[in-house]
Formats: C-alpha cells, structure tokens, sequence
C-alpha cells in the first residue's frame, strides 16, 4: 500500500443491513437516521481529500441477524478486492451469541481476509469485559486481531435524555469509556496481549477515567471490588483514533495515557459531510505542521502508526 493517509474509522452502510433494521423497527435506535452510502462516494471523497486507504467497519446499531453480518462481511471482503489498496475491512460479529461470534470471527478472519475485527461497546446488555466474552478473546489472541471498538446505544438507556441530548453528543463517549473500562478492571487485555484495540473518537472520557481508575484501584482492592490491574500491559493494547473533535489541545490530552505511536488519523464517513471532513484533515495537517511539540508526530498519525498496525 502507497503511503497516503490511512482512515482507521469509516462505515459501510448496505442495502441488505437498512433493510434488516427496517424491518426489526430499529433504524432510529441511535437516535440519528443512517446516512447514505455508496462505494463510488466514498472513492470519490478520499481522492479529493487525499486519503490513500480507508478501513471500513458496520455501523450501529448491530443487526440480530447473524445472516445479514455475514452477507455484511462479504460485501465488504467483495469492496476490498474489488479496489485493492483502497479499503481493509474489520468484520462486524454476531453477537450476543458468542459461540456464533467465534465462527464468524474465524470464518472472516481465515477465509474472507478480514484485516480485523469490530465490536459494539455493547449488543443487548452484554457489554466488553464480561466473562461471556473471554472465549471470543482468546480465538482473537490466537490469531493475534486488531479489533477497532464503536460505541452503540447504551442498554438500559433513557430515552428522555437521548431524545434532549442526542447520544453522538455525549453518550457515546460515555459508553465508550464504559466498556473499555470495564475490559481494563478485568485485565481483558493484559490477559489477551496480542490483541489490538482501537479507541474511536480520540479516546472518549479514557483521559480522564483512567487517572481516577488507578487512584481509586487500590480502594477498591482493599474492599475486594476489583482485583490487581495490570494498567501498562492494557493500555498498552489501545490504540486510538481522531475521528471527532480532534485538535492539538486533545492530542496533547490523549498523550498523557498513550504513546505517540498509538495515535490514527479517523475520518467517521459518512456520518459527517465529505467537504467538512476534507476541511477537518486539511486542519489536522496544518496544526501537525504547525505546533512544534507534535510536528515529529505528523506522518505517524495520519499513516504510519496505522499501516504499521494493519501490516
């Protein structure tokens, strides 16, 4: 693959997956209608904006049926060879069911040539971090997976502040940080350590929950409420991407639980407008050209750190 601009954070959205949702009378459970999406669009913004390859991943909210995420993965497996060097895919699971999550996973990963794996931060309950999901991980570390995390709708959830605050707004960073959380306290990743995640949406609320996590971790030890952490091999394991509210002054916070080596540049097509994303990483550019502290850094966030990643 050219070295271009490499997207860790886009969305595939097809026909067969709206239907389902259509017909599981789910299409508003994000509360934000589905954008559209086309392969041909989607080329035809990275050429004008200049990103080289893009990773795609199924949007939320997840379907229930495992068929439509298999024909999902397919179709995706079908864009990646179809444009070669211009689209790696993460292929979306069905879960809760984890035993068919395995097979999907193994199908994808072995046959498809999935170059990762997406998870929802949590499909009807079960969230990242449960018991449930240790088998799921451990097929995952065998194969040694870069797994790249969205946030879905959080269960429960109240509708009455959804419907006042949407949750792109804020939930989603909540949830996010919720489910990686919650994989932190249970040494997930420490446990799994050849797996890879990546953190959307420049690492959510992690700045901040992590600093409170390890001051009160020892609190919560000494009353048996979580056991011993292994705080540097799991963050180790994160990875995050820009996708969102990207500046310096958040790169800057996002630094202070990660290496700059972990660091992607995210676009989030297409839920957002393809002339505001091209003017986002036009910014993103000029600040890394700009700010004498990250400018080292300007080549591995917007490629580097990710082609390394998905090599």
């Amino acid at each position: 693959m050219a070295q271009g601009v490499m997207d860790v954070h886009s969305h595939i959205i097809t026909p067969g997956f709206v239907s389902a949702l259509e017909q599981e009378g789910r299409l508003m459970e994000e509360g934000f209608p589905l954008p559209k999406y086309d392969v041909e669009s989607h080329l035809r913004w990275m050429d004008e904006a200049g990103v080289e390859t893009s990773v795609l991943t199924l949007a939320a909210p997840q379907p229930k049926s495992a068929a439509v995420v298999r024909a999902t993965n397919e179709e995706a497996a079908c864009i990646k060879r179809e444009h070669p060097g211009r689209f790696l895919f993460c292929a979306a699971l069905p879960l809760p069911d984890v035993q068919a999550a395995i097979r999907e996973a193994v199908y994808a990963l072995d046959t498809l040539g999935a170059d990762g794996i997406k998870l929802a931060t949590n499909v009807q309950g079960q969230y990242l971090g449960v018991p449930e999901l240790d088998t799921l991980f451990a097929v995952l570390n065998e194969r040694q997976a870069v797994v790249i995390l969205h946030p879905h709708c959080p269960n429960p959830v109240n509708r009455e502040v959804m419907a006042q605050t949407p949750l792109a707004m804020q939930e989603y960073l909540s949830e996010t940080t919720r489910a990686v959380s919650n994989m932190i306290s249970r040494n997930v990743l420490a446990r799994y350590p050849h797996v890879k995640v990546v953190v959307p949406h420049c690492g959510a609320y992690l700045p901040l929950a992590v600093p409170r996590m390890k001051s009160l971790a020892p609190v919560m030890q000494a009353n048996k409420m979580v056991g011993d952490i292994d705080w540097e091999a799991n963050l180790s394991a994160l990875y995050y991407d820009l996708a969102g509210a990207h500046s310096p002054e958040t790169i800057r916070m996002m630094l202070t639980i990660t290496t700059p080596d972990h660091l992607l540049y995210g676009s989030d097509y297409p839920y957002v407008a393809p002339q505001v994303l091209t003017q986002s990483l036009a910014r993103m550019k000029q600040y890394l050209t700009d700010e004498a502290d990250l400018a080292p850094y300007k080549e591995m966030f917007l490629y580097k750190n990710a082609y390394q990643l998905f090599k």
